[in-house]
């Protein structure tokens, strides 16, 4: 039997093509490669580096909570049970067949970001040498089970390994930030562990269990929410115990991206009905569209960075959100609107110099018509660089062509890698950053840049820009 084909990692993937741009591309990407990682919008959880408990095992750590794996495998024939989701412990026999199941469908992740992710992972942190299939399967496992019995594999280990400075990760606003709290008091560990703000289950009072969680939210921040001033005060007093846990923004993904306001009397009426649980979804709207302004005035008040991801129906398939629970790879992208949606806001305060707005799309036809615009004029304004569904390299090279010559690059926020999997951070920006080099270096070649400048912003994405942005 012949031997398996290699996994083998060519230097120059994701460069450009013509050697010219290539040779450029290369100088500046060696200009990056070893660059600290700055994450400032994440998933992964505190506690994991906290306990720093070893992986139990390869399936957990690459399959189960990851929907960038799992959702494809759903579409090729294979069930979430099947691989694990929903689960937190598994059996050595599970985790192996979930494995298996990985391996067995190579094929279709050909093409995808996610193969480049799992490539780099398996080859650069776990020595992998031959490609997944059904015939490498158990090989592989072993192999990777065995590495995380090691200590230089445990996650505060992988941390350092990884030269993350900084890793955001996304919090209730009821949460009490002891994970982050024991991390900062722990001399043994020099990472830079961060909460987000996350309110948005509070801004949608049409939603089921609302009144319930705003319940709970006054309870927390001791303040009584049976008001909108109530509410209001109950987040500012929440925002305020994430700052001095070290948070630096606020996040918001909803249906929309509006931010029309309301009169106090009205947003009291809407803030009442929903309480009574007789709101209209129309009202809901209304109201949480009125409550996103408001955080917008405490940012500028506060300082939070707000971020805003809209336009992405969550848990777009009913049966599995009820079985599996929500982030299970079924959030399908819809069209958004931002040029009207956020005029109220900033005409408000889109020259505060208190408020960074850094808003993200999936909508890709809207970078250049309508959000590069907005960071072209706007101080408060920077562009989200690509996220979710595009933080794969094609979409990552029309971000950059459809935004750079309205805003430049010094009006984005650095990549973002979104991510729950947290050994593909690495990959994830390892790929922005060859990407970017190749973009850049295109402009060189076209002597639109000289060397020298593009050297300077290669680095400035890397090091600069999420600092800046993200007011790190």
């Amino acid at each position: 039997m012949s031997s398996p084909p290699p996994l083998s990692l060519h230097p120059d993937r994701l460069l450009p093509v013509d050697p010219t741009v290539r040779d450029i591309a290369r100088r500046l990407y060696e200009a990056v490669e070893g660059l600290p990682i700055i994450s400032p919008h994440g998933h992964v959880d505190a506690r994991m580096l906290l306990d720093d408990v070893p992986f139990a095992d390869p399936a957990t750590l690459f399959v189960t909570p990851d929907h960038y794996v799992t959702r494809l495998l759903h579409a090729s024939g294979v069930s979430l049970g099947a691989l694990g989701v929903g689960r937190t412990q598994l059996s050595e026999d599970d985790a192996r067949q979930i494995w298996r199941l990985l391996c067995s469908h190579w094929p279709v992740y050909r093409g995808t970001p996610v193969r480049f992710w799992l490539e780099s992972e398996l080859a650069q942190i776990f020595g992998v040498q031959v490609r997944p299939s059904a015939r490498t399967a158990d090989d592989i496992y072993d192999t990777v089970a065995a590495k995380l019995e090691q200590p230089e594999f445990r996650p505060r280990a992988l941390f350092d390994r990884f030269g993350i400075s900084v890793l955001a990760t996304t919090d209730d606003p009821c949460d009490d930030l002891s994970a982050h709290a024991a991390l900062a008091a722990d001399e043994s560990f020099r990472g830079r562990v961060i909460p987000t703000f996350r309110p948005d289950r509070y801004l949608e009072p049409a939603s089921k269990g609302w009144a319930d969680l705003v319940d709970r939210l006054g309870k927390v921040a001791d303040v009584d929410t049976g008001t909108y001033a109530g509410w209001a005060a109950a987040m500012e007093n929440r925002r305020q115990y994430f700052i001095r846990h070290g948070a630096v923004s606020a996040d918001h993904s909803h249906q929309d991206a509006r931010t029309d306001p309301l009169e106090p009397a009205e947003a009291e009426r809407i803030y009442a009905a929903a309480r009574a649980g007789d709101v209209t979804a129309a009202e809901g709207d209304a109201l949480r569209r009125h409550m996103v302004l408001e955080m917008a005035r405490m940012s500028c008040d506060d300082g939070l960075v707000m971020t805003l991801h809209p336009a992405v129906r969550r848990g777009h398939h009913g049966p599995t959100l009820e079985e599996f629970g929500p982030d299970t790879g079924h959030d399908i992208p819809v069209p958004v609107e931002f040029t009207d949606a956020l005029r109220p806001l900033l005409e408000r305060f889109g020259t505060h110099p208190n408020l960074h707005l850094v808003p993200f799309t999936v909508d890709e036809t809207v970078f250049s018509s309508e959000i590069a615009p907005l960071a072209g004029f706007y101080p408060s304004v920077y562009v989200g660089a690509p996220w979710w569904f595009l933080d794969a390299p094609d979409a990552v090279r029309r971000f950059r062509a459809a935004v750079t010559e309205t805003a430049g690059f010094a009006r984005t926020s650095g990549f973002i890698d979104d991510t729950r999997a947290f050994c593909s951070i690495p990959a994830r920006h390892d790929m922005s950053r060859r990407l970017d080099s190749g973009f850049i270096a295109q402009l060189v070649a076209e002597h639109r840049l000289d060397l020298d400048e593009a050297l300077d912003t290669a680095v400035d994405l890397v090091a600069q820009r999420p600092v800046e942005a993200f007011k790190l």
